[in-house]
């Protein structure tokens, strides 16, 4: 087991590559090679009957910004759109006649984009009760549904509403005009209270901010007053999430172009400063901090299933282009080319494009890590699941933490303090297996 200390060392420089760690093992493992594996999994009934989940990709947006990463598209017209969500009905029917199913319904449904408000309400509508049709969601606890904010209306967001959605997710991201221009936003400053207001209007009670912290053009004083206007505004929840730049991003193509190594956009200690502010400011306001990047003002009614059940293990099938899955252990992917997807779905094929079946310890030390962006991790749960006492297994790690100063083990499992908790994703590669740790420039 390696440790902190023998990473690479710490730089403060925002570089360009991904520095989120959103699953375990690494992406580049799984491979064409591995497919047979999902659907071999799909076919066979569940061992056990774990939470089901349902994530929708919609990939289409007004505008690109800068620092996305997603499969995305800004140039498909009216008849694309609507033919691409016939085929994410299609998909669903063709999981839904799986033996993978077992009688399950699903527990919870995320619409992720891309932007899911930028369908029509008539597409959105349609969509939803057709897939309803095939396997119904009348059990599900949680519908979340990402909003930008310039694409909603109010006869919109009744739309959503009447689908079911539980939890509104606002991209603001930011609240400067100029700040939101530079980084390819598609929204303006006075679309984000009209939005808001809106949503309020038509009943929802559960609508989450989202914002970033270390922007290109962000100053200091301007994101103490984005905390400030997301503090009055009193939403449920704030996700915050410090600025990355992957490499197949707009920003990371113009650094190529000027041969600058260091990205345009705020250091890490910077960013981990700014999201601190932030949190202190929301804690002042009444807001508890629930994992690294979301702080919720009652942690009694505003529960985020999707994030809880997804790193506890549970199964979740993802639709559309370039979608991931994880079901009965292992992860898959979608064809990730647009016209590919819709063509294996519209022969009644599965369009899944590569896997893989992580080992037993690897599914263990997958739910380790994404329960440790909680801030702490419960002994007992990984006694009961995997026989594990994680305070033994991974002590070395725990150690060099500790070391940092940014941990404390107790009888119940380690806990982070909030400058760990800040940097966790760094932190997490100790607990990697060797052959999976990367050397990521933070």
């Amino acid at each position: 087991m390696a440790t902190v200390t023998e990473l690479p060392e710490l730089l403060d420089e925002t570089k360009a590559g991904n520095y989120f760690v959103s699953n375990y093992p690494p992406y580049s493992l799984w491979t064409e090679d591995h497919a047979a594996e999902a659907h071999a999994v799909l076919d066979r009934p569940p061992a056990r009957l774990s939470p089901l989940g349902i994530y929708i990709h919609i990939p289409f947006c007004r505008k690109r910004c800068h620092f996305c990463y997603f499969k995305v598209y800004t140039d498909k017209n009216s008849t694309e759109v609507e033919a691409y969500m016939d085929a994410v009905v299609e998909e669903y029917k063709l999981y839904a006649a799986k033996p993978f199913i077992g009688g399950r319904k699903p527990t919870f449904i995320y619409f992720g984009g891309g932007t899911p408000s930028y369908i029509s309400s008539t597409q959105l509508g349609k969509t939803v009760e057709r897939m309803k049709q095939a396997l119904s969601w009348d059990l599900a606890q949680e519908v979340a549904f990402e909003c930008e904010p310039g694409t909603i209306t109010e006869g919109k967001l009744r739309v959503i509403k009447d689908i079911g959605v539980t939890r509104l997710s606002l991209g603001i991201e930011n609240f400067n005009d100029e700040i939101l221009k530079a980084n390819g936003r598609a929204h303006a400053s006075k679309e984000i209270g009209a939005a808001y207001h809106n949503a309020r209007a038509v009943g929802f009670d559960q609508i989450n901010i989202d914002l970033i912290a270390g922007m290109v053009g962000e100053t200091p004083q301007n994101w103490k007053d984005c905390v400030a206007k997301t503090v009055a505004m009193a939403p449920e929840s704030v996700t915050i999430y410090q600025m990355e730049v992957p490499y197949n991003t707009t920003i990371f193509k113009e650094m190529k172009v000027f041969g600058n190594d260091i990205a345009p956009v705020a250091s890490w200690k910077t960013k981990r400063e700014w999201v601190a502010y932030a949190f202190a400011e929301l804690e002042k306001a009444g807001y508890t901090i629930a994992s690294a990047y979301t702080a919720v003002k009652d942690p009694t009614k505003t529960k985020f299933l999707y994030r809880d059940l997804l790193w506890q293990g549970a199964d979740m099938v993802g639709l559309g282009v370039a979608s991931f899955s994880h079901v009965q252990g292992t992860h898959f992917q979608n064809d990730h080319d647009f016209d590919s997807y819709r063509a294996r779905v519209g022969r009644g094929e599965l369009p899944i494009y590569r896997a893989l079946t992580p080992t037993g310890e690897e599914r263990m030390i997958r739910e380790f890590v994404l329960q440790f962006k909680l801030g702490h991790v419960e002994r007992a749960y990984f006694r009961q699941k995997f026989g594990v006492d994680i305070n033994e297994r991974f002590e070395p790690g725990f150690e060099a933490i500790k070391r940092e100063g940014f941990i404390t083990v107790t009888e119940d499992g380690p806990r982070l303090n909030r400058d760990g908790l800040l940097q966790v994703d760094r932190l997490l590669h100790t607990f990697f297996k060797p052959e999976h740790r990367v050397a990521r420039k933070v």
